[in-house]
């Protein structure tokens, strides 16, 4: 292990957290609020001077490997939540550290899970900050900080490969920095595009940015209490079509912005995505409609629609709260949980080119039973996937299982309905935010022991880092020399 490199990178990365701090700094001071912007400030100084302090003096040894690439990756994502947890207590936004913590993290993996009863009266600068949150882990801190800041481009794939989400994470240009620069602006330009939207919709300024860091980040976090609900119906329509955007793969938006429609639409994940959310619209719209819940044709399509991108985007917003919903519409529900979104996008879960792979694996396999000479290989976008590639699908599933069991088994501690317990970990582990139960859409996380929190803050980490990262660093073989 290249302790220097992991020291290095992080105090690297605290500069980058002072820096951001300096965001919620500004909406203190334009909203009066001067204990929130004496907080920020303090925080932003303390982290820019001592980051800059540990990592003038570069280490020797720069080759960083999959290893110190998965460790740096997991122990950065750890000190940012507990350095953003921390505007939280001081301002007694929440005065306990670790109900603090479990919404930074909550903020920071895009879950969207929250232990406030009541976020109305919140302070502007608090909640742009909680908000915030949600931008900055959307993307990724490190994918970040190799946009900002430069580095060895053969060892920072290791990094990108550690955060990004997806079984292959490559380039889409030649050096890994210029990825990470595109995959921001592309990232940039869609949250202007949705503030800008919402503004036209008549939504509030404020109300516009922090939604649209909300949904372009694939969180959930509501500034107000009524949720989504509170919005008009064309607002709510905006928010559907950006959170759909954001759950697809990235580089489908490299790929028309360089005019290559044609390698953009052979993405064969983007296509079962796109025909899930139409084909299970339709059907809770039309149970929901049957059920007399929604007396509306057209408003049940409405909130299915928005209810089923939320849910395959692991957003989390509600318009309406589906806990109420008939038994099918929230088995579909609680079904695209576990599937999520694309690979390279913003969204969590499983992702739907796992599922791809696994499937068309699981098919070859009744074929081979049937043919045992036949040479069949599972292909995804016209092209053979790699045996390594199906292998680490299948052991990444091996592990999720045993996850979420595990997971499971630890929170029913707390005693509460099957619904709740089951519901909790799936919506963590998948970066959702709200379940059934008592972590509906209505719900939250407040009731829950602080040992479900630590259980459930542990799987947003791992659900958003796609596990690997958070189990090698509980290994004592990663941190010998």
């Amino acid at each position: 292990m290249n302790y220097s490199m992991v020291r290095y990178t992080l105090f690297r990365l605290l500069r980058v957290m002072g820096t951001l701090f300096l965001l919620p700094l500004i909406v203190a001071l334009i909203h009066s609020e001067f204990d929130s912007a004496l907080t920020f400030f303090l925080l932003a100084v303390m982290s820019i001077v001592v980051g800059t302090i540990f990592s003038l003096k570069k280490p020797k040894n720069k080759v960083i490997y999959a290893k110190e690439g998965f460790a740096i990756t997991a122990v950065a994502w750890i000190a940012v939540s507990m350095m953003g947890a921390l505007p939280f207590v001081i301002t007694r936004t929440i005065p306990n550290y670790i109900d603090a913590l479990f919404e930074t993290v909550s903020g920071f993996t895009t879950t969207g899970g929250s232990i406030l009863t009541t976020v109305d009266n919140i302070e502007y600068s608090v909640q742009f900050w909680r908000t915030f949150t949600h931008w900055i882990g959307g993307m990724g801190v490190l994918v970040f900080l190799l946009a900002v800041i430069p580095m060895a481009d053969g060892y920072s794939m290791h990094l990108m490969r550690a955060e990004s989400p997806g079984p292959v994470v490559g380039k889409i240009v030649p050096k890994v920095k210029d990825t990470a620069k595109i995959l921001y602006l592309i990232y940039i330009g869609i949250t202007f595009a949705e503030i800008i939207c919402l503004l036209i919709s008549g939504m509030p300024l404020y109300d516009a940015v922090t939604i649209s860091f909300s949904t372009v980040g694939t969180g959930g976090f509501a500034i107000h209490d009524t949720g989504m609900m509170g919005y008009s119906v064309v607002s709510q329509a905006i928010i559907i079509v950006f959170m759909a955007l954001c759950g697809i793969n990235f580089t489908v938006y490299y790929f028309l912005l360089n005019r290559k429609p044609k390698e953009a639409f052979a993405i064969d994940e983007v296509k079962y995505y796109l025909g899930t959310i139409i084909v299970a619209s339709s059907i809770v719209a039309i149970n929901v409609y049957r059920s007399g819940i929604v007396n509306d044709s057209f408003m049940a399509f409405h909130h299915s629609l928005f209810s089923v991108v939320s849910i395959m985007t692991t957003t989390g917003f509600g318009t309406l709260d589906f806990n109420q919903w008939p038994m099918l519409s929230k088995v579909i529900l609680v079904t695209l949980m576990l599937i999520g979104a694309c690979a390279g996008s913003t969204g969590g879960g499983f992702k739907f080119s796992r599922a791809l792979i696994i499937i068309r694996n699981a098919r070859n396999e009744l074929n081979y039973i049937v043919h045992p000479k036949a040479v069949k290989r599972v292909y995804m976008d016209g092209h053979s996937v790699e045996g390594t590639t199906v292998k680490s699908v299948t052991a990444y599933l091996g592990i999720y299982v045993i996850t979420l069991i595990t997971s499971i088994l630890l929170v029913s501690l707390d005693n509460f309905d099957f619904d709740t317990t089951v519901t909790s970990v799936i919506a963590t582990l998948n970066n959702i935010g709200p379940g059934l139960g008592m972590i509906g859409p209505a719900g939250n996380y407040a009731e829950f022991s602080y040992l479900s929190k630590l259980v459930l803050m542990f799987d947003m980490l791992a659900g958003r880092l796609e596990l690997l990262p958070i189990f090698i660093i509980l290994k004592p073989k990663t941190w010998k020399r």
